[in-house]
């Protein structure tokens, strides 16, 4: 006898947690239609978040909103959460519906026990909406990748960048050692 997936729809995904079928706190994303728990939080990782959430409101507050660790809707049966999303302004701030991928400029995935899962996982999905940009963060080795120029499920071009470097978000300069706690800029 075959073993087969139950697949389930980003409704029904939200059903089912409209019914209290998921602990309040579990942190779960949907992918490909399946339900699957995310890592817990650690400090470190935290910590990054927080230091990008922190310098990207500083500086573009008035070109996008920050959207942190929260659900984006890329079709009826995948709706990830990103540790951080740039998204295009709107009056509501998406209340009425999720993000969807027309909405978004940047991801922002920050790693440290997860990297094989959001570079082998999470980035085709990505590429496969056309999410114009991804920045997957290892902040083990204190590298910062920018994917750009999705196509077919890849994304075409990407380049790596160290503490010494400067990079562009929406524009605005940031050095790449303040990503990582080494700098104040």
């Amino acid at each position: 006898m075959a073993i087969t997936k139950q697949k389930f729809s980003t409704l029904q995904y939200h059903l089912m947690a409209k019914a209290g079928v998921f602990e309040p706190d579990q942190r779960l994303e949907l992918i490909n239609g399946e339900i699957l728990q995310m890592s817990p939080i650690g400090r470190k990782h935290a910590a990054y978040v927080a230091r990008l959430q922190s310098w990207l409101h500083q500086n573009l507050s008035n070109r996008a909103i920050i959207w942190t660790q929260s659900s984006i809707q890329l079709d009826r049966i995948s709706e990830p959460q990103p540790d951080l999303t740039l998204l295009k302004l709107r009056d509501d701030f998406y209340e009425e519906r999720l993000p969807i991928p027309t909405d978004i400029f940047l991801i922002i995935e920050v790693a440290d026990s997860t990297i094989a899962y959001d570079r082998d996982v999470k980035m085709p999905l990505y590429a496969e909406f056309d999410i114009p940009e991804i920045w997957l963060v290892d902040v083990n080795q204190e590298i910062l990748t920018i994917y750009t120029q999705p196509s077919n499920s890849v994304y075409q071009f990407s380049e790596s960048y160290s503490s010494n470097d400067l990079v562009s978000c929406l524009g605005v300069k940031i050095s790449v050692s303040s990503i990582f706690g080494n700098s104040s800029t």
